[in-house]
């Protein structure tokens, strides 16, 4: 465990910034990176190690940053959302539905869409709680911040060891 500290750090972080309003939409293509690349800082600087950072050890500590990112993200989100009972789900269902009548499909499936996106909608005004809204942010957070979390500690990786070769030359 406290070989991945800074990815846990790091990740909370990630995790907390996702659910801030303006930075929501920031949060898979900057944040998650960002936050790997920090990981791997403060393991190096927390370390002292000065060598280079190889691909497997980039690539394990932005997937292990991108996880707990989407494992502290959803538990905001969802608990937002419980507390509030407002989402964007519930803020933008108007739009939703405009978009949904525009989809290429039958009438029947373009029904069943809109009664899925009310039933949810209806849940969370109600309860506060949604299953398969949980359900949907959990799955979308792990992959989208697990892959963005891989790509920024390669990245990282890639500007630590160049910032190490300026200093030895």
């Amino acid at each position: 465990m406290k070989k991945y500290l800074s990815s846990l750090v790091a990740g909370f972080g990630a995790g907390v910034l996702q659910v801030v309003p303006f930075l929501r939409s920031f949060s898979c293509c900057m944040i998650v990176p960002i936050a790997a690349f920090v990981s791997l800082l403060l393991n190096q600087r927390a370390t002292n190690e000065k060598e280079k950072i190889t691909t497997k050890r980039a690539l394990m500590f932005g997937i292990t940053t991108g996880l707990y990112a989407a494992l502290f993200g959803t538990f905001f989100e969802i608990f937002i959302t419980f507390i509030t009972k407002h989402n964007d789900i519930i803020a933008t269902f108007p739009e939703l539905q405009r978009m949904v009548d525009g989809f290429p499909v039958t009438p029947e499936i373009k029904k069943e869409v809109l009664n899925l996106f009310q039933n949810v909608r209806n849940e969370i005004l109600s309860t506060g709680f949604s299953v398969l809204y949980t359900f949907s942010v959990l799955v979308n957070n792990f992959i989208i911040n697990t892959i963005f979390g891989a790509v920024g500690g390669l990245v990282g990786a890639q500007i630590i060891n160049n910032r190490l070769n300026n200093r030895t030359n």
